[in-house]
């Protein structure tokens, strides 16, 4: 586990120097904002359509060797791009294509490389493996937006392409050096007796919409990663706009965020028995939190508020990743992690656009107050209708013994 925490560790530090230098080439050949935003659609699209076969891929295929190939292809599409780049052979049409292969082989590695790392410890143990990851990526995040700055000063945009490429190389040489912990949940690369031999998609969605925590997980993410998440647009508005700041000054949030999300991952570490329960009442905290920013006075009040914002959502990332990942039976773990893929790529596409839209109505202020009230008001009716309906008794019909209208089953049972 040790080994694979420090090869993510590159392999993220790789990933986020990549897609800072990813997005200035744009600007560099087009000139136009717009097309940046439409590169990275175009990487995240392939998630929506195929996530959910890539997650059978996964269930399928022995898990080493698919994170191990996976890896490698994305290293060979990073040096190609390095080459073309280097050579100033790149132009818009093929750095869309590379953009859609990544896509593409990203919805087979995403749930490979999460579930092999939970292969790594006792399955007592997966929400704080879960939560080591969380600290690797948000710590690899950092690290690699402050080198690719470094990369392209003193070596040109193509450096940061050849070593997000040495990376995937490096995680995929570490893959075959690793072993299961003694009590891991093993993947059997088949089916249970009795539920046929072949794995498919459909089994996936079946099971993920049979499973009310899933869907209510679903539920709780998808609104709260709408209104709630694009803190990098929202703060980034109200610092320039009603708290007259400037770049600088959203610099300085940006950094406290990121601060708050590494705090937040190490919390999230000794999380023990995450729950559904657990993902909504953080999140809804997180929403109050936003309500409070957004009516913030000064600059350093709102920094005082962004530091428990992103520990809560820190928090609560790790609690949902770790039930999604532990919730399903391990041979219909990669199919469920593609469903949620395809869910989680609708909210990455239509939220920003959405909450830019609530700010153009209603301004900075307005998005972060209505945003958060209505995840608040939407987690808290939820969990009413819930208490509510287990509250419920439920009546049998009436046998010659029973007492008339006496209640079978009480809510506990």
């Amino acid at each position: 586990m040790r080994w694979w925490s420090v090869a993510n560790f590159v392999s993220n530090a790789g990933t986020w120097m990549q897609l800072t230098v990813q997005n200035l080439l744009v600007l560099e050949i087009t000139g136009s904002a717009a097309a940046t935003g439409l590169s990275m659609s175009v990487q995240a699209a392939p998630a929506l359509l195929i996530s959910v076969l890539g997650g059978a891929a996964v269930d399928r295929w022995p898990r080493k060797l698919t994170a191990a190939v996976s890896q490698a292809l994305l290293g060979a599409i990073a040096f190609t791009t390095a080459v073309l780049v280097a050579l100033d052979r790149i132009d818009m049409t093929s750095l869309m294509v590379l953009a859609a292969v990544t896509g593409v082989v990203a919805t087979v590695d995403n749930p490979a490389c999460a579930l092999l790392g939970n292969d790594l410890v006792p399955a007592q143990d997966v929400p704080s493996a879960i939560g080591v990851g969380a600290l690797v990526h948000q710590t690899g995040r950092l690290v690699g937006a402050a080198l690719a700055g470094v990369a392209v000063g003193f070596l040109g945009t193509s450096a940061a392409y050849f070593a997000n490429g040495l990376s995937f190389l490096f995680v995929a040489s570490v893959i075959p050096f690793l072993r299961p912990a003694a009590g891991a949940v093993r993947q059997t690369g088949r089916e249970p007796e009795g539920a046929g031999s072949e794995l498919t998609v459909r089994e996936g969605l079946a099971y993920f919409a049979r499973r009310p925590r899933l869907v209510a997980l679903a539920g709780v993410t998808g609104i709260s990663s709408v209104f709630g998440r694009n803190y990098g647009l929202t703060l980034a508005v109200l610092v320039t706009g009603p708290l007259a700041g400037g770049a600088g000054s959203f610099g300085t949030v940006s950094t406290v965020l990121a601060a708050g999300g590494i705090l937040g991952a190490v919390l999230g570490a000794r999380l023990r028995r995450p729950s559904v329960r657990l993902v909504g009442a953080l999140a809804a905290a997180g929403a109050l939190l936003q309500v409070v920013a957004g009516l913030s006075p000064s600059l350093a009040v709102l920094i005082v508020l962004v530091l428990p914002m992103a520990v809560v959502e820190s928090v609560s990332d790790t609690a949902g990743t770790a039930v999604l990942q532990t919730d399903p039976p391990a041979h219909l773990r990669g199919r469920v992690l593609g469903v949620w893929g395809s869910i989680g790529t609708v909210w990455g596409l239509g939220g920003p656009p959405a909450l830019g839209l609530l700010m153009e109505l209603a301004g900075p202020r307005g998005a972060l107050v209505t945003g958060g009230l209505l995840i608040a008001g939407a987690i808290g009716t939820g969990s009413l209708l819930r208490r509510r309906r287990a509250a419920a008794p439920v009546v049998l019909r009436k046998e010659d013994h029973d007492t008339l209208g006496k209640p079978a089953l009480s809510p506990a049972a």
